[in-house]
């Protein structure tokens, strides 16, 4: 038997089996059943319909971690429109791009970051403006919960869905500049939840704490995966290290997520804290990924801070879980440094390691090639992007997803990644294109060449990393450099680091040869990646 494989099973179930659960936490601390939830989604749902969006059409939302980010989701989906989650970091120029490269229809927002979108508004072909505790967001912008209110919690009619119609689109920087709109698909998100269900161990008394932004892959699938569960949602707007262990402590969380940069300021608040609880009754685990995190974070967290890492590996386009080095019979013959690693493929998921010509590099865990993988979570297509994504699955083995990162593969399957081959920087769990930079660095009257690169950095796990050469009798300094960027990029794409050089090295065409100016930066370091 096929049964169509929907985003909307995964609350369906949740209402069904856990309706009287406490669902969702709301960063005020309201609480929500799952039966209240699924009424506040339908209300989301009927809401929508009513100013005319439906099957197909692109719902952006603009928001941190909160109660009606996950609405949204659902009751976007609930009627068969795409779900557009934007991060909120970006600047209103990267919102004009995003609005009008989706066409979206109708945005949600948050009141702090509302007025990134009311700046663009007249350039964007957005119909409806909705927006969370409106009174404090200036413009024309309809208030969410009365909008809501007005609403019957009833369920709509839901359209006829298919598996393949799309479900959201996750941006993520390009290493041309432009974002690119990751398309995915109902089906490649429900198979992707389930994977990561059984990976990330989430069961029905899970307590899940959002310090992961929900934007980023929906929130690496736990959207879904906790609410099919049965599990519980407890939202934090963003992260604070403080407010985390608080409410860890207050809720009995037993699941969170956060990049290396996370478990750093954890540890930084725990040390300057040592007699703090750091957990509830329950024992805690926390998944971490972007770049690997450091034996002595790993160490610290799990002996000091007593919770138990499980590290992954993905990209936007993955969704993103595609290893992991969750493997308690590995851990048993290898020990904690495997956790550095970035694993073995999850279930149903095909990686590889290849070299130029796309043949397999021996399982010797020293030769370097690029992971691809084969999988139902994979991304559809990049929106609007033909030959982009055509050479995403096709430029060394016809089929795969390439991903640009470099890696050794040992007996075992398992990944460890040594380098990138694109020009993205992970700062901070986030990704930057180098090139992007760039292109604003060049805009600077008195720049007369500048590279980006990512250099090592405790905190970050990789630094945006600005090397200029000034035009001659320039008078500039580095805050001139970093100011000038700020004005025309988000702030995690500002560079943390600016050094004045001479020259760059070059290649005979004039291409800039950033391997090298990486390697002076990285030699003492066993990977030209970041470990946070």
């Amino acid at each position: 038997m096929k049964v169509e494989m929907l985003t909307t099973d995964f609350l369906d179930r949740a209402v069904d089996l856990y309706d009287d659960v406490v669902g969702v936490v709301a960063h005020d601390g309201t609480k929500y059943t799952y039966a209240e939830f699924g009424e506040r989604v339908n209300q989301v749902s009927n809401a929508l319909l009513e100013m005319g969006v439906g099957r197909g059409d692109r719902v952006a939302l603009l928001a941190p971690n909160t109660h009606y980010f996950l609405e949204s989701l659902y009751g976007t989906n609930q009627i068969g429109a795409v779900f557009v989650p934007m991060n909120y970091l970006l600047t209103p120029d990267d919102f004009e791009y995003i609005l009008n490269d989706c066409e979206a229809k109708a945005v949600i927002a948050d009141y702090d970051y509302a007025e990134n979108v009311e700046a663009v508004r007249d350039r964007v072909p957005v119909e409806h403006f909705v927006g969370y505790r409106n009174d404090n967001i200036q413009g024309d912008w309809r208030d969410y919960d009365e909008w809501l209110a007005a609403q019957p919690t009833e369920a709509p009619e839901r359209p006829i869905i298919s598996e393949d119609d799309d479900a959201s689109i996750n941006y993520t920087s390009g290493t041309t500049g432009d974002p690119k709109g990751v398309v995915r698909t109902h089906r490649t998100e429900h198979w992707h939840a389930i994977v990561l269900n059984h990976h990330m161990e989430i069961q029905d008394d899970d307590t899940y704490l959002w310090t992961l932004p929900m934007f980023h892959c929906n929130g690496w699938g736990h959207t879904y995966a906790i609410t099919g569960t049965g599990g519980t949602h407890v939202c934090q707007r963003t992260f604070d290290a403080v407010e985390t262990f608080r409410r860890v402590r207050e809720y009995d969380v037993s699941f969170l997520c956060g990049a290396p940069t996370v478990l750093n300021r954890l540890i930084a608040h725990f040390e300057e804290n040592p007699d703090i609880e750091t957990m509830g009754d329950r024992d805690v685990r926390i998944a971490t990924a972007g770049s690997a995190p450091a034996t002595a974070t790993i160490t610290t967290v799990e002996d000091e801070i007593g919770w138990r890492i499980i590290h992954i590996y993905g990209l936007t386009e993955t969704a993103p879980i595609i290893t992991t080095s969750n493997s308690p019979r590995r851990l048993a013959q290898h020990g904690r440094d495997l956790k550095v690693a970035q694993g073995s493929e999850t279930l149903c998921t095909d990686i590889r390691v290849v070299d130029r010509d796309g043949n397999d590099v021996p399982r010797d865990g020293e030769v370097v090639g690029e992971i691809v993988v084969k999988g139902n979570q994979v991304m559809d297509r990049y929106l609007n992007k033909e030959e982009v994504t055509d050479e995403a699955f096709n430029a060394k083995l016809p089929g795969y997803f390439h991903t640009g990162d470099l890696a050794t593969i040992d007996g075992d399957g398992m990944v460890s990644i040594q380098d990138r081959e694109k020009d993205i920087i992970i700062s901070g769990g986030e990704n930057v294109s180098s090139i992007e930079v760039e292109d604003v660095l060049y805009d600077h009257p008195d720049i007369a060449k500048a590279a980006v690169i990512p250099t090592p950095s405790e905190e970050w796990g990789e630094a945006v990393t600005a090397l200029v050469v000034k035009k001659s009798d320039a008078e500039l300094t580095i805050d001139n450099v970093r100011e000038f960027a700020g004005e025309r990029l988000a702030r995690y794409k500002i560079p943390k680091e600016v050094a004045f050089v001479d020259d760059l090295p070059e290649t005979a065409t004039g291409k800039v040869q950033k391997y090298q100016l990486r390697q002076e930066y990285w030699e003492d370091e066993e990977r030209l990646i970041g470990q946070g």
